[in-house]
């Protein structure tokens, strides 16, 4: 509390894993706001004898909710994580609350925490903290945090795509990385993109631009270790992927956003005009968008809105004709 620079005054640490000690408590203090850390711990005499068990993490947790309807507090349930990013124990409990969040550490001190369930408001909100010393602190201006900054020009297999998180326009670095498979078997790496929508895209791209991917395996990733889920940066995906293949990056401050049909239509976005506005405050000269009638007017802008219908256009706008990879 000190080192947070906390008022102490009203704040009351209670150490018990029992669920009768921690009710009994709650009725003498009647609190406002409670913090449990963690669920999993809690014990009930009446739920059996091992806690983190189903039964004891729903019974507590029930118990709790009660308790916190009853007398009009807020309460916090702490609960550990698989590797997989999932609440530990039964997933039923996710439906006793009214909010589910989730802290993601895609790199270093960053921190992002998401709603992935909300009765009271919208899931589309993210929120982004810097660990420091006083505690999380807001990141106030985001927009290039998962950049990865260059003197010179950017890699062969580097694209750029302004994405939504939430209300937030963030710019992501898109990499790819192509090598003959081994086996004969080619094989997809992906742990911040989902390896099925990776697959999808490459095979669209071999499909409409006849460059040979069957034979090679490859990796995708997002610097900064974000996990990115938005279809609109298929697109950006796809010409990552083909500029890897053919070994020539993109042009410098270029930014790429669309999403992919399987017929390799680019199809249109939301809110294009503010993720010109996040390329325009970053540098970038040229923005890759759809050339679809839904589109909105991007407005007057220093970053140049190129529009393009098919992936095979977008490649010969970046890249020039002739780009097809060598078959031979």
């Amino acid at each position: 509390a000190e080192r947070l620079g906390v008022a102490r005054d009203g704040i009351e640490v209670f150490c018990s894993a029992e669920l009768a000690d921690v009710e009994r408590t709650l009725e003498q203090l009647r609190p406002v706001i409670v913090v449990i850390d963690s669920i999993q711990t809690l014990h009930a005499d009446e739920a059996g004898a091992v806690s983190g068990t189903v039964n004891q993490i729903k019974f507590c947790c029930q118990r709790i909710i009660e308790w916190a309807k009853t007398h009009d507090a807020a309460v916090f349930l702490i609960a550990h994580v698989t590797k997989e990013g999932t609440i530990a124990g039964p997933k039923s409990i996710e439906h006793l609350v009214d909010t589910v969040l989730y802290f993601d550490q895609p790199e270093g001190d960053i921190r992002l925490l998401r709603a992935t369930k909300n009765r009271f408001g919208s899931t589309d909100e993210i929120g982004l903290f810097s660990m420091e010393e006083k505690g999380l602190i807001e990141i106030a201006d985001p927009a290039s945090l998962f950049l990865i900054h260059r003197d010179g020009a950017s890699p062969a297999g580097v694209a750029v795509a302004p994405i939504f998180e939430g209300s937030r326009a963030l710019l992501v670095e898109i990499q790819a990385l192509t090598v003959p498979a081994k086996g004969g078997i080619s094989r997809v790496f992906s742990d911040r993109v989902d390896v099925g929508r990776v697959s999808r895209v490459s095979a669209v791209l071999e499909k409409q631009s006849g460059t040979r991917l069957f034979d090679q395996d490859i990796y995708v990733n997002i610097a900064g270790g974000m996990k990115v889920s938005e279809v609109g940066m298929e697109l950006a995906l796809a010409l990552a992927v083909f500029s890897a293949r053919t070994g020539r990056p993109l042009p410098p401050k270029t930014a790429v956003i669309g999403e992919l049909t399987l017929s390799g239509e680019v199809r249109t976005v939301r809110r294009l005009r503010a993720r010109i506005r996040a390329a325009e405050a970053l540098g970038f000269e040229r923005l890759l968008c759809p050339a679809g009638t839904g589109s909105e007017d991007p407005g007057p802008s220093s970053c140049k809105a190129i529009r393009v219908a098919t992936v095979g256009e977008a490649i010969r706008v970046l890249f020039g004709t002739g780009s097809k990879v060598d078959d031979a």
